[in-house]
């Protein structure tokens, strides 16, 4: 499990307009890194339209913002364009990145359990190493979160 003051595990991605993205892309810049379960389902929805929202607030503070879940480049690219997403989204089907941070694990539904992506984010400041991790992030309030652990 990673912690806070771990250096990030350095990851490589496709995003949703097929640029390859690598954490060493944002050296010297805070990452917000993002994982989320799944593209256009509510939770997600939500989460995605908050940062969206609050996105100019988070480029003043010089923050980079990136979503990852598992699922394919083209459904990326087709929440981002519904939802005007202004940041990267890198597609993880195979799990590589999400099993680097450790957010593949057991989640219950409904009674039913069954392995999936734990929507949690972290962020890494300059020089790359993990300053916060938020478990279960509020949604509706994410860039809240953030903005009170990394406000300036």
């Amino acid at each position: 499990m990673l912690k806070e003051g771990n250096k990030a595990p350095a990851f490589s991605g496709v995003d949703q307009n097929g640029n390859n993205i690598s954490l060493s892309d944002f050296k010297g810049r805070k990452v917000v890194l993002y994982f989320y379960p799944h593209d256009d389902t509510p939770t997600c929805t939500t989460q995605a339209c908050n940062l969206r929202d609050n996105y100019g607030a988070l480029a003043k503070q010089g923050y980079a913002v990136v979503g990852v879940s598992e699922d394919s480049v083209k459904s990326h690219k087709k929440f981002e364009k519904k939802y005007s997403l202004p940041f990267p989204l890198v597609a993880d089907e195979e799990r590589m990145i999400i099993n680097k941070y450790g957010v593949w694990q057991l989640k219950k539904f409904m009674g039913r359990e069954f392995m999936g992506t734990i929507r949690t984010t972290f962020l890494i400041n300059e020089k790359g190493v993990i300053e916060h991790i938020i478990d279960k992030p509020k949604s509706k309030n994410h860039t809240e979160e953030i903005l009170a652990l990394w406000g300036e």
